[in-house]
């Protein structure tokens, strides 16, 4: 029987995605009464991610801590600055973004249990501090996130200095959980379905509008920073018009990472563009795959964007300070997204812990992130690959004086 239908059903997770979206406004629209029903496999799904964010986010930040080889040169400090300067200017025009066109997500889950919005940063700091140091046993259990990023933090450091041997069963046990995060991925599919399904039947088709609302801003925010503030790194770098590197840039590695949904696989396509463009091997070999975790300006946006909209539905306010705040904490969760399609959105309840929203919100707020992701995962993956290459080509043009002009002509 496997075999005999699987040639009807398409690999492709996206294709599955954009099937299950049909299905599932499709399904609403025929069968209302069942489609709230069959919601249950929307929250098996998003309870799944739910319960394994907490490991997830732990050992990523472990084990890429732990894994950082020491006395790298070569300008990767420099290069690895921009990336963080670039990740979290990306949060700012994020928040200023939502400021100016704030958005609002529908919650099925009621909001009695959310705490009332901090009056200033003392009263946020304060709470952050508390969080810091819970137990992280416990941390674990509750999903407190920020008690676990620090945990995270302060054992990546405690094994640096470990043998061999121990760096393995680290990089082993965190594939071995990755794993699992795609293994719960492919369900998508279905959760996506239920998630559709439910949502539409329960309030109507009217929440089409709202996600496309949502995902404009995202894509306006995205564009900004690739046409716009990309473009003022690079001149500041190389002082001469930096859109032949920005276009190429996004012709030979945005366009390939857009399919590929991940930062990681496309680390070859960098390197071959870099080895292309004539840049210093000693750094680009070191710079991208570094890159490809911590240059995450498409996951600071969609954190920031999707936060801001949960804490608008929620009544909750936000002053300057706390804004700030907030920029920092989703360009340090963006920095550890996974590099798997939709790792930034499993990130997102770091953010959302420090404001006192509850975690069975946040996961919803993910499943509504999921459900957009076909369009904003991949643009935000293009924006992430596209950054590594084009910070890198800045910093070694700037050292070497490269010509760019020739960028125009470049073979694809």
């Amino acid at each position: 029987m496997k075999k005999k239908y699987s040639k009807y059903i398409p690999r492709n997770l996206v294709t599955q995605i954009i099937l299950s979206l049909i299905l599932g406004i499709a399904f609403a629209y025929c069968a209302q009464n069942y489609a709230i029903a069959i919601g249950i496999l929307g929250e098996l799904f998003v309870n799944a991610l739910k319960a394994i964010a907490p490991l997830l986010v732990l050992i990523l930040i472990l084990t890429s801590i732990s894994s950082y080889n020491k006395g790298q040169k070569h300008n990767i400090r420099r290069i690895v600055i921009l990336y963080l300067i670039s990740t979290f200017s990306a949060s700012i025009v994020a928040v200023i973004g939502s400021y100016l066109l704030p958005q609002h997500i529908t919650l099925q889950q009621s909001i009695e249990k959310v705490i009332v919005s901090p009056s200033d940063i003392s009263e946020v700091l304060g709470g952050l501090l508390i969080s810091m140091v819970t137990n992280p046993i416990e941390a674990l259990m509750q999903a407190n996130y920020i008690s676990i990023l620090i945990w995270g933090i302060g054992l990546g450091f405690a094994f640096r200095d470990s043998n061999n041997t121990t760096h393995v069963v680290l990089n082993d046990f965190s594939n071995a959980i990755t794993k699992l995060v795609r293994l719960v991925m492919q369900f998508a599919p279905i959760g996506i379905f239920g998630l559709v399904s439910s949502s539409l039947a329960s309030t109507g088709f009217n929440i089409l509008w709202q996600y496309a609302h949502l995902l404009s801003l995202l894509l306006g925010c995205m564009l900004l920073i690739t046409l716009l503030l990309n473009p003022v790194f690079v001149w500041w770098h190389i002082r001469r018009n930096p859109y032949p590197l920005v276009f190429t840039c996004l012709r030979e590695s945005g366009i390939t990472a857009f399919f590929t949904r991940s930062s990681a696989a496309n680390i070859p396509v960098n390197i071959a563009l870099a080895k292309k463009l004539g840049l210093n091997p000693n750094t680009y070999t070191i710079s991208i795959p570094i890159g490809a975790n911590i240059s995450m300006s498409g996951a600071s946006i969609t954190i920031t964007v999707l936060t801001l909209a949960t804490m608008n539905t929620l009544g909750m306010t936000l002053n300057v300070s706390t804004a700030i705040l907030l920029s920092m904490v989703a360009s340090i969760c963006a920095c550890g997204a996974s590099g798997i399609a939709g790792g930034s959105l499993l990130l997102m309840p770091v953010v959302c812990h420090i404001f006192g929203i509850p975690d069975e919100i946040a996961m919803q707020v993910v499943g509504v992130g999921f459900i957009i992701s076909i369009i904003q995962d991949s643009a935000e993956t293009a924006l992430n690959s596209s950054t590594d290459i084009l910070l890198t080509s800045a910093v070694c043009m700037s050292t070497t004086k490269q010509p760019i002009e020739k960028l125009t002509t470049m073979p694809k």
